[in-house]
């Protein structure tokens, strides 16, 4: 200190922490012309202790006029020693950085002229510095104060226009600090670092490219800043970084695309849309290295195509259709069970669209990858049996042709109709609203009677009787009135005398008498006449209930129908057909006289041709013989078990043990009503008990709890739906 104090007179060092502006000024001219004579001289111990003068005792001085003294002092020092600056930076450079964050705003301001005089000097040699002073830059973007923002503005141009070109900047040391900073939310500091990435991106010998994934997600974010000047600054260095992309042979998609999935999820429409741009050339361009990424792309494609903005739709739209036209073996990384899995989480969606790029994709797979779908089936197949449940038609017929390619062989078949049997058990509104709807499409995917055989199976060994009555009662009506399923009725239409038809026949039989109306219905379809007439003889009073008569009301409706025109013909021959008489005569004597089936039915039967029935034409067999049903140019006519032909074509349908299997499982229907009337029964009763004053109330209020009339059970031909 001593040798500075012998070069730099005391006056000097006075008028440097000075109040006053120009003293100090004055006095810093001084000072820059005292350096400037001993850098000439090459003194430069003095040089060094004069700068360590200005550092201790102004720069570090509790006294805020010396600290803007001693800045001043070192730029000027700097300003004096020019080209020689550069030697002595280390002992200058420091301490106007510390003094950056003064608390007092004009040093801050003096820091910030002081630091850009030094730069103008020595250039490119403070690049050593640069983290140090990008950092205080930074700070200093969002400082409190107008003037120290302005100066720093004015110092971090300077700054930017020396790293361009300058051959000493280092990009690896620098992205670290870029990093860090990409998620500050202060406005100012964004716009700083945004001015960085656009100047040093457009430096031919930095390549910011190389570096875009670790701040990529920053400037995404900055995409929702409310500042639309902000937003804009960062779309512009995206769209360019964007452009450089298509341009660049090499590109890491990998890091960046699990950035752009994640963005995509954005609550920001703007920034969704960038990220699904973006995402969308990625798909075109990034070839084997997204590969890996595929289900995360995937998963944040399919929610953008239900996207309230039409833009973002369109883009996610055309994005899909190019992922699932890219076709990769499973070996270069590509996940079935990924893609599988993602797809199964957006059955879920609660939009429509979504839900059929899903189903589309889960299609996809299994057409290329069917093993490797089948493998994780278990993870996949209790959502695409919930899927059946979708309010919309399109979801449920596409989840159905999904079903379908998984049924294609037998094992697959067999667990997706148990599973449905089940899914329809447990869900009783899925069976009234979707079942018409599933079982005729997959009737045309699988083959309807290969459908029908296998239903008929299960539910042949159905336990809960009540949903077996119901079911076999949904599959008649479908079987009846579905043009799908048009072949499988013309099929049993020979039921008495082709073999094939007859196996189906008594396939289906088994499980139609869980419902005496579905049985009397299958025999007039197949034109078993005779059989059906026994069966409606065989019906006791208790068979004969509102859910018959329902059932009975639909049937007389569906006579009408062109599904059985046959048959209405067929009674222009009497005489030929008089089972099929007595069994319609039979349909007529249960049905109440007052109902619209009754007069429908009897008005069809006047206008049968007159015809005299004897006796011996309905007369019982004698114990050795039976009573056989063949089939004349598709009729049905009575032949005694004495014509061989006859016996030939009937073909040994041995409609007695029909019957009783009929009569058996009617049996336990029976029992089980009955024993269910008791549980409720014994229900009521101990409610009785328990309350036996709101009994007492009962008894005075009107019965509210009587079945309905049969006229309130009635249905019109167009409510023939399940």
């Amino acid at each position: 200190m001593a040798d500075a104090l012998s070069v730099v007179p005391a006056a000097v060092l006075r008028n440097l922490s000075d109040k006053l502006y120009e003293k100090r000024k004055n006095a810093a001219l001084e000072v820059e012309g005292i350096v400037k004579q001993l850098a000439m001289a090459g003194d430069h111990d003095k040089i060094t202790a004069v700068i360590n003068l200005l550092t201790n005792e102004y720069t570090y001085s509790p006294q805020a006029n010396h600290r803007k003294g001693g800045l001043i002092g070192l730029a000027a020092a700097t300003v004096g020693l020019t080209s020689e600056a550069a030697q002595h930076l280390d002992q200058i450079v420091p301490p106007v950085l510390n003094s950056f964050a003064d608390q007092d705003s004009r040093v801050r301001y003096y820091a910030c002229e002081a630091l850009y005089n030094i730069a103008k000097v020595v250039r490119g040699d403070f690049i050593v510095f640069f983290n140090q002073i990008f950092d205080a830059l930074c700070k200093l973007s969002a400082d409190s104060d107008a003037n120290v923002q302005s100066a720093a503005h004015l110092l971090d141009r300077l700054v930017k226009d020396i790293v361009t070109e300058s051959d000493q900047f280092s990009i690896e040391e620098f992205i670290p600090l870029l990093r860090e900073r990409m998620n500050v939310l202060n406005p100012y500091v964004r716009q700083f670092l945004v001015g960085w990435i656009t100047v040093l991106d457009s430096v031919p010998d930095i390549d910011m490219l190389g570096f875009l994934p670790d701040f990529l997600d920053g400037l995404f974010n900055m995409l929702s800043d409310s500042s639309h000047e902000i937003r804009q600054q960062a779309d512009s260095a995206l769209s360019e970084f964007l452009q450089e992309i298509k341009n660049s042979p090499s590109v890491d998609y990998g890091r960046m695309a699990e950035i752009l999935v994640q963005r995509a999820a954005s609550p920001d429409e703007f920034t969704r849309l960038t990220a699904i741009t973006w995402i969308n050339e990625f798909v075109k361009l990034g070839g084997d290295q997204l590969v890996p990424h595929y289900a995360d792309i995937l998963g944040a494609i399919l929610p953008c195509i239900s996207d309230k903005e039409d833009k973002i739709r369109v883009v996610a739209i055309e994005t899909n259709e190019e992922l699932r036209g890219i076709q990769a073996a499973p070996g270069v990384g590509f996940d079935v069970g990924a893609i599988l899995s993602v797809a199964r989480r957006h059955l879920s969606s609660e939009w429509e669209a979504t839900r059929i790029e899903a189903l589309h994709w889960i299609s996809t797979l299994l057409n290329r990858h069917r093993e490797g779908v089948l493998s994780f089936l278990s993870d996949v197949f209790e959502t695409l049996l919930k899927a059946l449940s979708d309010p919309s038609d399109e979801v449920v017929l596409l989840v159905l042709e999904v079903h379908a390619r998984i049924a294609e062989d037998e094992k697959h078949f067999n667990q997706l109709i148990v599973y449905l049997v089940q899914n329809f058990r447990d869900d009783n509104s899925l069976l009234e609203k979707r079942g018409a709807l599933i079982v005729r499409r997959l009737c045309v995917l699988l083959d309807a009677e290969r459908v029908y055989r296998k239903l008929s199976t299960i539910l042949q060994r159905e336990p809960e009787l009540d949903f077996a009555s119901v079911m076999v009662q949904a599959l008649n009506l479908i079987l009846l009135t579905s043009s799908e399923l048009a072949s499988l009725r013309d099929l049993l239409k020979k039921t008495l005398f082709d073999a094939a038809a007859k196996d189906l026949f008594l396939s289906l039989y088994a499980s139609w008498c869980h419902s005496p109306m579905a049985i009397i219905s299958l025999c007039l379809l197949a034109q078993t006449y005779h059989h059906a007439s026994t069966v409606i003889q065989a019906l006791v009073e208790e068979d004969i209930n509102v859910k018959f008569l329902v059932q009975l009301d639909k049937l007389i409706h569906l006579l009408e129908t062109p599904t059985f025109a046959y048959l209405r013909l067929q009674l222009l021959e009497p005489g030929r057909y008089i089972w099929l008489l007595k069994a319609l005569y039979g349909l007529l004597m249960l049905l109440p006289q007052q109902s619209v089936a009754f007069k429908i039915l009897r008005t069809r039967l006047k206008t049968v041709p007159p015809y005299s029935f004897s006796g011996e034409q309905f007369k019982r067999p004698s114990p050795g013989k039976a009573f056989t049903e063949v089939n004349h140019v598709g009729g049905s006519q009575i032949a005694e078990d004495g014509d061989a032909d006859a016996r030939n074509v009937h073909n040994g349908i041995n409609f007695a043990s029909l019957l009783k299997d009929f009569a058996r499982v009617q049996d336990q229907h029976r029992s089980h009503s009955k024993k269910q009337s008791q549980i409720r029964c014994s229900s009521a009763s101990s409610k009785d008990i328990e309350r036996p004053e709101e009994a007492n109330r009962a008894l005075a209020a009107p019965d509210t709890n009587r079945p309905p009339s049969r006229t309130s059970s009635r249905r019109s031909p167009g409510q023939l739906q399940l």
